[in-house]
């Protein structure tokens, strides 16, 4: 792994950002149209570390974030995270989302209930919204109840986790299969 540090790049979505560690990924910020918006949210979250180019893992995942926005199918569950300060609920959670492949949705019930803690949806709600590398930990595709779209914490917020859900070409694990996928 590298030495740490954040990165801004630009994607077909707008200005994304990457933060790590020597033990993997701890940022990751979705598109918003300013760089500089990007920088601060990485600032804020990596004080320490500096504005650096990426090298090899989050090289990699620099330029499979990039091809993901232009439409490109993209597993993102073999790149490293650093969870370090991350409570274990929290962990376990983001372990189980990193698990939904590309297209494929959940709820936040059936999320929860999949990792043992069946009533916790209000908690899985929490830790959604406090996620540190939305996209790698793939919070867009947790759905509300009846699979309707929930909310979102990102820049856009609900318009781009369609937009995501959109590209994907997801479908709602509860929706009848004429009308099962996100088209917007």
């Amino acid at each position: 792994m590298s030495v740490p540090g954040h990165h801004v790049f630009e994607t077909a979505f707008g200005f994304c950002g990457a933060g790590w560690s020597d033990a993997g990924l701890v940022r990751f910020v979705l598109p918003t149209p300013e760089p500089d918006a990007v920088e601060q949210q990485l600032k804020a979250r990596l004080p320490d570390a500096a504005t650096s180019t990426p090298s090899g893992a989050v090289a990699e995942l620099v330029t499979a974030a990039q091809r993901y926005f232009a439409g490109s199918e993209e597993d993102f569950f073999g790149f490293p995270l650093d969870l370090s300060g991350i409570s274990p609920f929290h962990r376990t959670l983001y372990t189980a989302m990193r698990r939904l492949a590309y297209g494929e949705t959940t709820t936040y019930g059936a999320l929860c209930e999949s990792v043992g803690f069946p009533r916790a949806t209000r908690e899985t709600g929490a830790a959604m919204g406090r996620n540190p590398m939305p996209l790698i930990i793939p919070c867009h595709r947790v759905l509300a109840a009846g699979g309707k779209i929930g909310g979102f914490s990102a820049h856009g917020g609900i318009a781009t986790k369609q937009k995501m859900l959109a590209m994907e070409n997801a479908r709602s694990p509860n929706a009848e299969p004429a009308q099962a996928s996100f088209s917007f």
